[in-house]
């Protein structure tokens, strides 16, 4: 057996354990308080100083205090080096940090003029790490760990290793390109309570931000735009308090790439779209210019389906603004459907009824700057001057023949004949006026929706733009 005076405090160790009878057995006893080990260094460089805090190195396995009473302060920090991105379908926030972490270990102390240094680098699995975790890690830790401490004379210890973070994340897409996730990074001990460990910050938020901002040299998807800490208190299962430290981390989407190759191309063919409307729809084909927009957009959607957000929480704005975009154009073509087909069937149409004249012509025409026309048929007199020839010359044949009779019925049959050829120019034009009214129609009910298509685009566009810039 080998005894290890420090002060009151005696550490034993079964030297059997050397010799591989026995496993090794290590006995603590506490007399009073302990107080921390004085190494003595036999020359001033670090392998005497190693040799000499081989003591410490036995005593990983418990907390490093002398009194188990004292609660053990652990300080820490990070620095976000790279925001490898986010996945908004399985709501995951994917971040590369360097995660700093100090506190005192009480069993150590030395002279830093008698053994040469202030610093020493130890191997982790030397010296007691605080039990510190994220609590919303979602996978296991990809980076390369160090393997080394930093332990200093006063008994200070230094330990900083990258981690990526793989961290769960509630994504609010409904802004997107616009929008601003504020993610929650929550740092606290697995095990111990807070009259075992207390946690604290190494530098404030304002630093610890500006070193972020430094280090990240990369322009991705993601711009870091702040970060906010607080340290909160809570219950646990058992009914005692434990210490949590939650850094707030705000990330705003770079909305370039999404603006110039959805939005942009989407207003272009939502434009051309409403300057159709300037086409003649009684000479040009516009049904069909409107379909092969719906086309062409319609390939473009499922070309850039990939760039727009997959979430199920809420349904993203933008997803709104292109749908709004393709139905806008499906009703263009519904309306060019409606009155070419009025146009193209008016002489068939009967008359066109009164309250339809009145409502239509004489006030919605008024409104979109469509007067009505004049609507006055000239009806040509039957009696032409080759019926009144024809006409005296009967006459005179009758009087030379002195057969009235026969005159009558000529006359009779005449008064017949020109009494169906004018019930027929009637008709004609009867029918050509109600024609014109209905074409009139057409064309006022087009520039009626022109109009309404105008004031939707206008409303709807300016209220998604809103919502855009007050979210």
């Amino acid at each position: 057996m080998s005894q290890i005076e420090m002060g009151a405090c005696f550490y034993v160790t079964d030297d059997r354990a050397h010799s591989g009878d026995s496993p090794n057995s290590c006995l603590l006893v506490f007399e009073g308080s302990c107080n921390p080990i004085m190494p003595n260094c036999s020359r001033p460089d670090s392998l005497a100083l190693l040799e000499a805090l081989r003591p410490v190195f036995n005593l990983s396995s418990i907390r490093p205090v002398v009194n188990s009473s004292t609660p053990t302060h652990v300080q820490i920090d990070f620095i976000l080096v790279n925001i490898l991105g986010v996945d908004e379908k399985a709501q995951l926030l994917k971040t590369y940090i360097f995660q700093y972490l100090i506190w005192r270990n009480e069993f150590v102390s030395w002279n830093s003029t008698e053994c040469g240094t202030e610093w020493l680098t130890v191997p982790r699995k030397l010296l007691w790490v605080p039990d510190v975790v994220i609590n919303e890690f979602m996978e296991r830790n990809l980076a390369q760990k160090s393997a080394y401490t930093y332990l200093a004379h006063n008994g200070t210890v230094f330990d900083a290793h990258p981690v990526r973070v793989v961290s769960s994340c509630r994504l609010d897409t409904y802004t997107f390109p616009f929008d601003i996730q504020n993610c929650t990074l929550t740092f606290n001990s697995y095990l111990h309570h807070t009259s075992s460990l207390q946690l604290g910050q190494i530098f404030t938020t304002e630093k610890i931000l500006e070193f972020s901002k430094e280090i990240i040299k990369t322009k991705g998807e993601w711009e870091l735009i702040g970060i906010a800490a607080s340290k909160n208190q809570l219950l646990s299962s058992v009914g005692e308090l434990y210490d949590e430290l939650r850094f707030f981390i705000s990330l705003r989407r770079r909305s370039t790439l999404y603006v110039v190759n959805l939005l942009i191309p989407s207003c272009f063919l939502i434009t051309v779209d409403l300057f159709s409307f300037l086409l003649p729809p009684q000479s040009v084909d516009r049904s069909s210019f409107k379909m092969t927009l719906i086309l062409g957009y319609t390939v473009f959607l499922l070309i850039m389906n990939d760039l727009l957000p997959i979430t199920g929480n809420t349904i993203p704005l933008i997803n709104v603004f292109l749908s709004l975009c393709l139905a806008l154009m499906v009703a263009s073509l519904l309306e060019t459907v409606l009155i070419t087909n009025l146009l193209q069937g008016s002489s068939r149409h009967s008359q066109l009824p009164g309250w339809l004249r009145l409502t239509v012509i004489k006030v919605l025409g008024r409104l979109v700057l469509l007067p009505p026309k004049s609507t006055q048929a000239v009806v040509p007199n039957p009696f032409t001057l080759e019926d009144m020839e024809a006409v005296s010359v009967r006459a005179g044949v009758g009087g030379a023949l002195r057969k009235e009779g026969v005159v009558q019925q000529e006359l009779r049959r005449l008064g017949e004949d020109l009494r169906v050829i004018r019930l027929r120019l009637e008709q004609e034009v009867a029918g050509g006026q109600s024609s014109e009214e209905w074409v009139q129609v057409g064309f006022i009910v087009d520039r009626l929706l022109f109009a309404i298509y105008i004031l939707f685009i206008s409303v709807s566009f300016f209220t998604i733009i809103l919502i855009w810039v007050n979210s």
